[in-house]
C-alpha cells in the first residue's frame, strides 16, 4: 500500500481544498498520524501562511509545524531553475519530505497552484516531484464553463502526460462541474477514459464554495468597512456594477449580489437596502462604494440607525478599476469557515467512491525506489553511523572533489593515500583546503605502520611463499596498504579504481580479507538507476561463468544487498527461456540455481528461469508467467554469466541514460569497492556512501 498521495492539478482554482479535506478525513479514519506537505507554495513569508496547509493543520489539529510542511516558495523555484540548479530543488524537497515521512504514517502531498503563468514548467516539476517521492497522483481539474468533450479531453491529456513522466495514476476528480452535466460526464468517463482501474469522480459546482466572503473582498480590495461589520461572512455569488437609476437596475438584482456603485449614489444605497428587505427582490450580499466617497451626513444618520444592515464598503479606486480588480478576488476555505468545510466534506463523500479509492490505494503496485530517493536514503543511512573510509587514489582530482563533498555533508571520515606534498598542492589549487585540510594523507612507505603491515601480510600469505622483502614491496602499493588498513580495523572500508584496474583493486581483498563465513564466492552488483526506479544487476563484473551453486549464492547475496539499501528484493534468475518451456544446458543451470537458492532462502521471492522482458513488463509477464510473484515486478536481476551481464548493463546504461552505480562487491568480510576509471565525482560519492553502509553491517 502507498503511504502518500500527490494531489495536483494542471490549472489554477480547481478546488484542491475540497478534495484535500475529503482525503484527509478519509485518511484520519484509519491512520493516526497524517502529515500534509506542499513542495512549493506561492505565499511569501510576509503575506501570511499557505491557506491549504493552514486549513488542514488547524482544522484537523495536526501535530505538525507549519515550517515543516513546505520546501520552497514559487519564486525561489523559478530562480533556481533559471540558474540551472533544478537538482537542488528536487534534493531539498526530498529531504524535507523524508523528515515528515519519518514522523507520519501517511503524507498528503499537494502540488503547486499554477498561478504563476508558467504552466508547462509547473507541470514538469510537479510530475518530477510526484515520481521522485514515489507518490501516486490524484488529479484534480475544474469542469467550470466547459463542455463534456472539453473536460474529457483535458483529463485524457493530463493522465497521459503524468504517465509519460513516470507517475502512477490513482485517479482523477473533476470539480466545480455544472450539475446539469454530471450524468453525461460520468457516462463519458466510463466510456472514453483509459481502463486503468483508476478512480474517476465528478463533483458538482456550488456557489457557496467558490464565492468569496465580503471580508475576503474587503481584505483584497483594501476597503474600509463603513457599515454592517457583523455580516462580513456574507457570500458574494456575483458582482453588479450599478450606473442606472432605480427602476432600471432593480430587475438585474440576483441572490447574494455585491453591488458596486460610486460613493455619491445614495439613491442606489437606500433603494438596494430597501430591496434587500422586500420579499419581492433577492437578498444582496453587500454594497461597495467607489471613488473614496461616503454617504452625506443625513444619509449616514439614517444608515447608522438601522438595526440590520448588510456590509457597506468603501474603496479609493474609481468604479471602472474597482470592477476590473474585484474579478481577481478568490475565495479560500479557511479553518473557521465551518459551513464551507461541512459542505465540502458532504460533496466529497457523496460524489467520490471512498471505498473504491481506499481499495485503489492498497492495490497500487510498488514501483520501487526512485534514483533520487535512493541517493538521499543512501547518504542519510551513511551519516546515521559514520564510518572511516580509505581512498588510495588521493592524487586524482575526482577523488578530492568527492572527498570534499562527503566531508562538507559529514557523511564519512576519510584517509587519503599517496604523496602528501602532491596531494596537498592539489587540494590547495582546487580550493578545497577548508573541507580537506584536516583529512589525514598517508604515504605508505613513510607510515609508522608500514613494516607492521608487511609483517602481517607475510603471516597471512607465507603459505604462498610470501617473504618480508616481497611484503614490503607490496605494502608500498596504495591498494595493498589501503586494504590492509581495512583488514586491521584501521579503516572500515576502501574505495579505489578511479586510476587502477578492477583486478588491481580487488586482488588484495581476495588474498587476505577473504569472504564472510558461509559465503564461498565474491560477487558484485550494479545499482541501475533508471528514470523512475532503481534495479539491482548481479553479477556483471566479477565471475565469468558461475556454476549453479555459485549462481544461487550470487542471487542470495544480491537479494541481501538490495534489502540492505531499501530495495525490496524480487529476484529474477535470467535465461533465454521463461518457466518450464526451455531446454538446454544453460537454462538447466539457471533452473538448478533457482532451486538451490529457493531451498537456501525460502523467505525470498526468487523465480527462474525467466526472460528479461517477462521480468520487467507486466503485460509480458501476464502471458508467460501469470502466476508469478516476481515476473513483471522484478527488482533484482541475476545474469547467468559475465558476458551476458556486462553487455546488458552497458546496453541499458547507454540506451536509457540509466546511471550504473558500482560494481559493488558483496561477500567480503569487510567492504572493498571498485570504481570505473571513467567515474564521475558523483560516482565516487555514491560508492563511498555504499561502502560506508556496508561497513555498518560488519
Amino acid at each position: 500500500m502507498t503511504n502518500s498521495i500527490y494531489l495536483t492539478t494542471i490549472e489554477p482554482y480547481s478546488g484542491k481544498s475540497l478534495v484535500s479535506l475529503g482525503i484527509m478525513e478519509l485518511l484520519l479514519r484509519r491512520t493516526p498520524k497524517v502529515g500534509v506537505f506542499r513542495p512549493v507554495i506561492a505565499v511569501p513569508p510576509d503575506k501570511g501562511c499557505d491557506k491549504n496547509i493552514e486549513l488542514l493543520i488547524t482544522y484537523y489539529d495536526l501535530d505538525l509545524d507549519y515550517e515543516d510542511s513546505y520546501a520552497f516558495y514559487s519564486h525561489e523555484v523559478a530562480d533556481l531553475i533559471a540558474e540551472g540548479r533544478y537538482d537542488e530543488v528536487l534534493d531539498k524537497i526530498i529531504e524535507k519530505y523524508k523528515v515528515l515521512e519519518d514522523k507520519c504514517d501517511f503524507v498528503l502531498c499537494i502540488g503547486s497552484d499554477f498561478e504563476s503563468g508558467g504552466s508547462a514548467v509547473e507541470f514538469n516539476y510537479n510530475a518530477d516531484i510526484a515520481r521522485n517521492l514515489g507518490s501516486p497522483v490524484l488529479l484534480v481539474t475544474s469542469g467550470a464553463d466547459e463542455t463534456v468533450d472539453e473536460i474529457i479531453n483535458e483529463v485524457k491529456i493530463a493522465i497521459e502526460a503524468f504517465e509519460e513522466a513516470g507517475c502512477q495514476i490513482l485517479g482523477a476528480v473533476v470539480n466545480r462541474t455544472d450539475p446539469d452535466l454530471i450524468d453525461d460526464l460520468v457516462e463519458a468517463m466510463e466510456d472514453e477514459l483509459p481502463d486503468t482501474h483508476a478512480l474517476f469522480s465528478v463533483i458538482p459546482a456550488r456557489d457557496k464554495l467558490s464565492s468569496p466572503t465580503i471580508k475576503e473582498i474587503a481584505d483584497y480590495m483594501d476597503a474600509r468597512v463603513l457599515y454592517g461589520g457583523e455580516q462580513l461572512e456574507n457570500l458574494a455569488y456575483n458582482y453588479l456594477v450599478i450606473a442606472m437609476n432605480i427602476s432600471n437596475y432593480l430587475p438585474y438584482l440576483q441572490n447574494n449580489s455585491l453591488l458596486i456603485t460610486p460613493g455619491d449614489r445614495s439613491d442606489v444605497v437606500l433603494s438596494a437596502l430597501q430591496a434587500h428587505q422586500s420579499q419581492n427582490y433577492p437578498k444582496i450580499a453587500g454594497i461597495l462604494l467607489t471613488g473614496g466617497l461616503k454617504p452625506p451626513d443625513t444619509v449616514d444618520l439614517l444608515l447608522t440607525g438601522l438595526t440590520d444592515i448588510v456590509p457597506i464598503l468603501s474603496v479609493r479606486e474609481d468604479t471602472y478599476h474597482t470592477a476590473m480588480k474585484i474579478g481577481h478576488v478568490r475565495s479560500y476555505i479557511s479553518a473557521d469557515a465551518y459551513s464551507k468545510i461541512r459542505l465540502s466534506l458532504r460533496l466529497f463523500d457523496r460524489h467520490v467512491d471512498t471505498v473504491a479509492l481506499e481499495k485503489q490505494m492498497v492495490a497500487l503496485p510498488d514501483q520501487g525506489i526512485t534514483p533520487r530517493m535512493f541517493i538521499h536514503n543512501l547518504i542519510q543511512q551513511a551519516k546515521s553511523n559514520k564510518q572511516h573510509i580509505v581512498l588510495p587514489e588521493g592524487n586524482d582530482e575526482r577523488i578530492l572533489l568527492a572527498s570534499a563533498s562527503l566531508r562538507r555533508h559529514d557523511v564519512v571520515d576519510l584517509t587519503l593515500l599517496g604523496d602528501p606534498e602532491e596531494i596537498s598542492n592539489l587540494i590547495y589549487n582546487l580550493g578545497l583546503t577548508r573541507e580537506l585540510g584536516e583529512v589525514p594523507i598517508i604515504n605508505p612507505v613513510d607510515s609508522p605502520l608500514y613494516e607492521e603491515y608487511a609483517q602481517t601480510l607475510v603471516e597471512l600469505r607465507k603459505h604462498k611463499g610470501m617473504n618480508m622483502d616481497m611484503a614490503l614491496d607490496q605494502m608500498a602499493d596504495v591498494s595493498y596498504y589501503g586494504t590492509m588498513m581495512v583488514y586491521k580495523g584501521h579503516a572500515d572500508g576502501m574505495v579505489s579504481g578511479a586510476a587502477h584496474t578492477t583486478q588491481h583493486t580487488i586482488r588484495p581483498a581476495l588474498q587476505f580479507v577473504k569472504t564472510k563465513p558461509g559465503v564461498s564466492i565474491v560477487s558484485s552488483v550494479f545499482f541501475m538507476a533508471l528514470s523512475d526506479r532503481v534495479l539491482v544487476y548481479g553479477d556483471c563484473a566479477v565471475n565469468p561463468n558461475p556454476n549453479a551453486e555459485e549462481l544461487a549464492e550470487i542471487a542470495v547475496s544480491s537479494a541481501d544487498t538490495a534489502e540492505q539499501f531499501a530495495i525490496f528484493p524480487r529476484v529474477a534468475m535470467l535465461s533465454y527461456s521463461s518457466g518450464a518451456s526451455g531446454v538446454g544446458a544453460d537454462v538447466e543451470k539457471v533452473r538448478e540455481a533457482t532451486h538451490i537458492a529457493q531451498e537456501r532462502r525460502p523467505d525470498l521471492m526468487i523465480e527462474g528461469p525467466i526472460q528479461y522482458d517477462a521480468a520487467v513488463a507486466l503485460d509480458v509477464a501476464a502471458k508467460k508467467m501469470p502466476e508469478s510473484q516476481v515476473a513483471g515486478k522484478a527488482t533484482v536481476f541475476i545474469f547467468p554469466d559475465l558476458n551476458t551481464g556486462n553487455n546488458t548493463y552497458k546496453a541499458v546504461q547507454r540506451e536509457t541514460g540509466a546511471i550504473a552505480i558500482g560494481p559493488v562487491l558483496q561477500g567480503l568480510n569487510k567492504p572493498v569497492n571498485d570504481l570505473s576509471r571513467g567515474c564521475t565525482v558523483q560516482d565516487v560519492v555514491n560508492t563511498v556512501a555504499i561502502t560506508a553502509v556496508q561497513a555498518q553491517e560488519q
